[in-house]
């Protein structure tokens, strides 16, 4: 049937929202659909069934769509090592490293690629629904881009351009990407919406005619601030920096963000539980008297591990750790618990060995070997499901005691003193089961749902306020116009 381009302004405008929610909106109405994003740039993956890595916001989408995540639906994906370096992926696989000032030459040949993925989802559907990246307004970037205006003109999909209203100075936005961007496409963009509107639409009914009037575009609706895309996984570190701060008479489970910090989602399943606060602890801060520390993944594990130092949170989780409260580590946060973490080859930065924090007997050597799967299996006589997607070997005595059993093999590592405890799974928390027996650990009577449950429930009621405050049809129309 076609494809449509969701492209904005600026990051964080609420694409990867809106896509998902027209994915769910359009399946529902019985179409078979397809969500694409040509480049994406984040350190929080999924894993497909066949062991590829995607985007996360692509993976959630699949899920909108009610079909299988797979490698095609997002080909590049760049996750971030450090400021000015990142580990490219394509089509799901490792293909090197890339360096900010080279990103114009190491983008050449990518883009036959991606063209290639499309047409592969065109073939599956009826309806691919595209997702840009940043903006097409950054004309800096313009040259061999592969993931907004490159895209949609080698592959001729119509574009809908999406403005944020929450953060001010959306008629400019709107407009002057009209104006900066190149005549050939602008020709591209059939449209706009304005997201994340607060109040009475009346009050902005003057303002979608005056966008109109200075572009040309038609306005295909005005979107409400969308309270259940915060039940959605989180894949932009931007949402770190809005983390609210513990609320009263409620138990917190904390989280310091370090730089490359990654798959925080996994931290996501908890905000489920009503007893629960989930502090995400910014640099600067101490981390805070806490029920539960969590270290999350890292795409910089010696990195990350010495700004912990830098930030004298190891200081706080020892001392929390002497209170008698437990602490969790994930992927690369299970590497930081060990005594040590080598990198000899330079596999993550420059070759080195960072003393670990040593709350687990265990060391790790990280090598160039990368492991990604999905898993499933029991922990803490719980069942859960997850993927793994890390480098490097974990060893020890403390693996002698494995948090968890992962498809019939131990895996992980516990404390002599049972209250330390680190896994490479990714998701763990996500089954209700299994939430319910960590909790058990710090008193909580765990009462939320399996998270996958509740991202399906909330992808329903974006679908049904999009369908309210969007011309379903007339997109769908646009679609249809797609080479």
């Amino acid at each position: 049937m076609g494809a449509l381009m969701l492209q904005g302004t600026g990051s964080d405008v609420g694409k990867s929202v809106l896509v998902a929610a027209l994915c769910r909106a359009l399946a529902n109405r019985g179409l078979s659909v397809r969500p694409f994003k040509p480049q994406n740039m984040s350190n929080n993956a999924a894993v497909t069934a066949d062991g590829g890595e995607i985007g996360r916001a692509q993976a959630t989408q699949a899920m909108a769509c009610r079909v299988p995540p797979s490698v095609d639906m997002n080909p590049v994906l760049l996750k971030p090592e450090g400021d000015r370096t990142s580990q490219i992926i394509v089509r799901g696989r490792v293909r090197g490293k890339l360096e900010a000032g080279r990103w114009r030459e190491g983008r050449i040949g990518l883009l036959d690629e991606v063209l290639e993925s499309y047409r592969t989802l065109r073939a599956q559907c009826d309806i691919v629904v595209v997702e840009g990246a940043g903006s097409p307004a950054e004309i800096n970037l313009r040259a061999g881009d592969i993931a907004n205006m490159g895209f949609a003109r080698a592959a001729g999909v119509p574009v809908i351009l999406v403005g944020d209203i929450d953060r001010g100075g959306v008629i400019a936005s709107l407009v002057g990407t009209n104006t900066v961007i190149d005549p050939e496409d602008v020709a591209m963009i059939r449209g706009f919406l304005v997201n994340k509107f607060r109040g009475d639409p009346a009050l902005f009914a003057g303002g979608m005619i005056a966008i109109e009037e200075r572009t040309g575009w038609p306005g295909f609706g005005l979107i409400p601030w969308l309270a259940p895309a915060f039940r959605l996984p989180s894949e932009d570190a931007v949402i770190l920096e809005r983390a609210r701060p513990a609320g009263e008479r409620r138990l917190v489970i904390a989280c310091p963000i370090t730089p490359r910090i990654a798959n925080f989602d996994d931290l996501d399943p908890l905000r489920l539980e009503p007893g629960i606060d989930v502090v995400m602890v910014p640099p600067g801060q101490p981390i805070p008297d806490a029920a539960l520390i969590i270290l999350a993944g890292s795409k910089a594990t010696t990195a990350d591990l010495l700004f912990l130092r830098d930030q004298q949170w190891d200081v706080d989780i020892i001392a929390h750790h002497r209170k008698g409260r437990p602490v969790l580590g994930l992927c690369g946060g299970y590497q930081m618990l060990g005594r040590s973490v080598a990198d000899p080859d330079g596999v993550e930065g420059p070759p080195r060995e960072v003393p670990g924090l040593g709350l687990l007997d265990v060391t790790t050597i990280l090598t160039g070997d990368k492991t990604v799967r999905q898993v499933s299996g029991e922990a803490l006589s719980a069942p859960f499901t997850g993927y793994e997607i890390h480098l490097g070997e974990t060893e020890g005595p403390d693996r002698q005691r494995p948090l968890c059993t992962l498809d019939g093999r131990p895996e992980g590592a516990t404390s002599a003193d049972g209250l330390v405890a680190g896994s490479y799974v990714h998701g763990l928390l996500g089954l209700a089961a299994q939430r319910r027996a960590w909790l058990a650990r710090i008193g909580i009577d765990s009462t939320g749902p399996d998270h996958h449950a509740d991202i399906d429930a909330a992808l329903d009621e974006l679908a049904a306020a999009f369908e309210q405050h969007v011309d379903v049809d007339a997109l769908i129309a646009l679609a249809q116009t797609a080479q």
